[in-house]
């Protein structure tokens, strides 16, 4: 089984074509897909932002990948909702689902009104919610007061064996900090593959065991103008540096913020090329690190001359 997995990117496709193009993606014989959970696109042009847990169920009956959603739960979700969620889908399709979680960002949570705490405060509530999932899972009845109110919740609808729950992290810092409780990790692979090193080598030093997962960012199209010009497009709001996105609760926010990134953001952030050698020695290079899937998101448009180009490509170099 390739460990290359395919990026579901509701923030910029419709439920219904990322339906057409995951099972296309298993044809070419990708075998896992990494979906995002976004109630917000990150731009208005990108314009969609498709229910994910609606979708889930869509494309787990229609193929036999293996599924996995970055959520934040505390917030606009409910962790109970969310383990009856992931349970639910874990009993229909037994071994074939994941959750990874993370501390989530406002333009996403903040539709409920909330104040949104400083990330601290964002940490300690993600690790409690991960608590009483588990607890759940176990089919423990559970009532919990902190961050989040629990009354007497018992999950009866659950799987044979829970779904592990992965930890996503940004920074080095966060990854010390999951190996400590979550059952694995999860972050991105961009063309400053040091930096995505020490994060793993964060996480590994203090979880060995603990599997590690990559979502890395790439830009594959016809010619390297464009790749670069898709990439600019649709994923610069993205390239955005440091902890300012925090304090950005609309897509026109984003936008405006993305009106003064340049091309060379993109190409610091997205590993742009038109060239498959290139994108087959950058996954060579995630692989190196001992991880154990990486799940490429070709950040522009062209999702089918994409899929159908790895799968004749990259995917064969890794079998």
């Amino acid at each position: 089984m390739t460990p290359i997995g395919y990026h579901a990117s509701h923030e910029q496709f419709a439920p219904s074509d990322l339906l057409e193009w995951v099972q296309l993606a298993e044809d070419h014989g990708f075998a896992d897909c990494l979906a995002s959970d976004h109630f917000h696109p990150w731009s208005e042009q990108q314009g969609e932002s498709g229910f994910v847990w609606s979708w889930l169920g869509s494309a787990m009956e229609a193929t036999s990948m293996r599924f996995g959603t970055v959520n934040a739960p505390g917030y606009r979700y409910h962790p109970a909702i969310i383990a009856q969620a992931a349970a639910t889908l874990r009993e229909i399709y037994p071994e074939r689902f994941f959750l990874a979680v993370g501390s989530g960002q406002l333009i996403n949570e903040g539709i409920t009104g909330t104040d949104w705490p400083v990330k601290e405060e964002r940490n300690a509530r993600l690790e409690e919610c991960t608590e009483i999932m588990r607890r759940l899972f176990e089919g423990e009845q559970v009532t919990h007061h902190g961050h989040v109110d629990v009354e007497k919740a018992k999950l009866y609808s659950r799987p044979e064996t829970a779904p592990p729950v992965i930890g996503a992290a940004l920074s080095e810092e966060t990854a010390k900090w999951l190996a400590k409780w979550a059952d694995g990790m999860i972050t991105i692979a961009t063309p400053n593959q040091e930096e995505d090193a020490a994060r793993v080598e964060a996480f590994r030093e203090n979880a060995p065991d603990k599997p590690v997962y990559l979502k890395a960012q790439h830009s594959y199209d016809a010619d390297d103008e464009a790749a670069l010009e898709g990439a600019y497009e649709q994923w610069r709001n993205q390239c955005v540096p440091g902890p300012v996105t925090q304090q950005l609760r609309t897509p026109e926010e984003y936008d405006q913020l993305g009106e003064q990134l340049t091309a060379e953001h993109a190409e610091a952030n997205i590993r742009i090329s038109a060239d498959l050698d290139d994108h087959i020695e950058w996954l060579d290079n995630d692989l190196d690190l001992g991880v154990e899937r990486v799940f490429v998101h070709n950040v522009n448009t062209n999702q089918e001359t994409f899929i159908e180009a790895f799968g004749e490509s990259v995917l064969p170099a890794f079998d």
